[in-house]
């Protein structure tokens, strides 16, 4: 798995990211650090450690500032990661990573393997142990899908009990011993032990898809050196996988509402009362809502944004947006427009261009490029399936459980609203709990200290959140590399010695009306440009626009039916706004560093998603 030498090499140092700990941070946001574990902390006695390393902010999944409790995420995250790339598979060049919070924003370094005797050692583990389950992978496949559904099961069954006045008195009848404080403290622990499981199951298998892309992507390379790396993309697009079935199944509302001659009602629904109220009434109608309804329960565990956060509420939770788009879909349909993605099309692209290039290798090359390219086709739904079980669905369940423990917290006056739960770090909730549940087993004698002491607290912390919304963090910090290895790195995330030396530029001058990227999805477009940098703003974009984002979440796909173009701040050829752009046809440049900044709502641009290069023609 090494690195081509035009794209991820460069013959000259790279220096000039500032010091992680020399970041001037705004006044308003003193106290920051109070809202992380101590571990994830820049800090003087890890400076020469964190200094001599290259950080890039993960803007892919992490635009946002982080909320104390959200943060559990990276706590139990990486180290699944770390332990399925270091240990379990042994990729070669990758240790894993390191995670870093400054100032509400995530940065991650690459833990890269760079010894020669260690890579061929690594290699051999990874050739045994990849090899073993790439030829099983059907069936690993098949039993992690059976486990993360275990899981979402027995999340959905979880009980966050009740703390009664008096408990129930089968318990003292049955001799049970065990009342309901015991039960809250089972309940948060089972919590926290599920999404630890959850997400080690996350990077169990996606490691080693990304690991057989990265295989298929360097052998054609080495054979095509001029081929880009959105072309050798393009030859495993046009596979079904499960994070674009959300928006299939609201066309497939639609098209049902036109058959049905309800596209009037549905058309002009804005909520989900409006929606029931105009069907409620005739046959046709409650047949279509038992059919919404349906959908509903398989597919709207879909968050609005990435799934990472738990202010990114889902379509379950909120339906505003599909009902909006079934209306908006009904409507393109009654008039005559092809509303689903081109699949057959992209499909042909693909065989076209895969037989193209397979022609031109000799005919002893042919058999390893076709092994190569059928495991990279096999393997590539589970790097986009995961993502819908788990960030979106399980996510999903999981905030939604956190609030219950939120509600209960302030129906005691520990908090003054129960979405103030995530202003606490997870290890903060348990003391919560725990200073509850003492006051509470002693019938009400004893005085808590957590009606006195957690909201003065929530209510400094989110005036220093809001205050980190309003800081730009920097692109990247400490020691640039001459020679990125990682493979999740370069595929997803699009960090290269290219990339970072573009960002140097750009953080230098911020010169002209050009920006560079990566070629996510091929074609060039010129278009206004609609600059989105929170969920709430999708409602805004008009057909026809060109979407710039920090990054594009996988549940924003029914937008992708209207816009001309993506841009985003950041990602790879690998990220998921390269993969639906790829599926629907759209031009997309990506991992630009600076796209949010540089370009405004109304701006003329052109996108020049063949050469990865964004023109700003005119201003608005």
């Amino acid at each position: 798995m090494s690195a081509h030498a035009d794209e991820h090499t460069d013959p000259k140092p790279i220096t000039g990211f500032p010091s992680p700990l020399e970041v001037p941070i705004p006044a308003e946001c003193e106290g920051w650090e109070q809202f992380y574990p101590y571990d994830l902390l820049f800090s003087e006695d890890r400076r020469e450690f964190d200094d001599n390393r290259f950080w890039f902010q993960d803007g892919v999944h992490y635009a946002e500032p982080y909320h104390p409790f959200d943060a559990v995420y990276h706590s139990y995250l990486i180290a699944g990661f770390n332990q399925a790339s270091a240990r379990l598979f042994v990729v070669p060049p990758s240790l894993g990573l390191e995670v870093r919070i400054l100032n509400g924003y995530v940065y991650l370094s690459g833990n890269s393997v760079t010894d020669a005797a260690t890579l061929a050692r690594r290699g051999e583990l990874f050739a045994a142990r990849g090899a073993d389950c790439y030829r099983r992978w059907d069936e690993l496949d098949a039993g992690w899908c059976k486990r993360v559904e275990a899981e979402l099961a027995a999340l959905t069954a979880l009980v966050v009990p009740e703390l009664p006045e008096l408990e129930d008195e089968s318990i003292v009848a049955e001799g049970r011993g065990l009342g309901s404080s015991h039960a809250l403290m089972v309940a948060y622990n089972r919590l926290l032990e599920g999404f630890d499981r959850i997400c080690h199951y996350h990077l169990e298998l996606v490691t080693l898809g990304y690991g057989a892309y990265l295989a298929f992507y360097e052998l054609t390379r080495t054979a095509f050196p001029e081929l880009s790396d959105q072309t050798i993309a393009r030859m495993v697009a046009g596979i079904d996988v499960l994070v674009l079935r959300p928006d299939e199944e609201l066309k497939r509302l639609a098209r049902l509402a036109v058959e049905s001659g309800l596209d009037g009602h549905v058309g002009v629904a804005r909520s989900e009362a409006e929606l029931r109220a105009a069907l409620d009434g005739s046959e046709g109608g409650a047949r279509w809502l038992a059919e919404f309804d349906a959908t509903r329960e398989a597919w709207f565990n879909f968050s609005y944004g990435n799934g990472l956060y738990h202010h990114h509420r889902s379509w379950i939770d909120d339906p505003t947006l599909p009902i909006a788009m079934i209306g908006s879909y009904a409507q393109r349909l009654r008039a005559g427009e092809e509303i689903f993605r081109p699949y057959e099309a992209v499909r042909a692209e693909r065989e076209r261009i895969t037989a193209e290039y397979r022609a031109l290798l000799a005919e002893e090359a042919k058999p390893g490029f076709d092994a190569a390219l059928a495991l990279a086709r096999t393997v590539f739904p589970h790097i986009e399936n995961h993502n819908f079980y788990v960030d979106h669905w399980y996510h999903t369940l999981f905030w939604n459980k956190v609030r219950e423990f939120g509600a209960l917290l302030a129906s005691h006056g520990f908090l003054l609203d129960g979405e103030d739960v995530f202003f606490l770090r997870h290890d903060e909730v348990r003391s919560a709990l725990d200073d509850l549940r003492l006051t509470w087993s002693s019938g009400g004698a004893g005085m808590a200290r957590g009606p006195a002491h957690w909201p003065p607290l929530v209510a400094k912390r989110k005036s220093i959140y809001q205050a980190m919304r309003e800081w730009t963090p920097p692109p990247a910090l400490g020691l640039a590399p001459d020679v990125v290895t990682e493979p999740v790195m370069i595929m997803h995330w699009g960090i290269t010695a290219e990339r970072v030396s573009d960002w140097l530029s750009a953080s230098d001058a911020e010169p002209g009306d050009t920006l560079r990227g990566a070629a996510g999805s091929s074609g060039v477009v010129e278009g206004v440009a609609r600059v989105i940098v929170s969920v709430d703003q999708l409602r805004d974009i008009e057909d026809g626009e060109v979407l710039v984002a920090p990054c594009t979440a996988t549940s924003w796909t029914p937008v992708f039916g209207r816009i001309a173009a993506a841009v985003t701040d950041a990602g790879g050829v690998m990220c998921h706004a390269a993969i639906v752009a790829r599926e629907y046809g759209l031009p997309a440049v990506l991992g630009t560093g600076s796209a949010t900044r540089r370009i405004r709502t109304g701006d003329v641009v052109r996108v020049d998603a063949d050469n990865g290069v964004v023109t700003i023609l005119s201003r608005a």
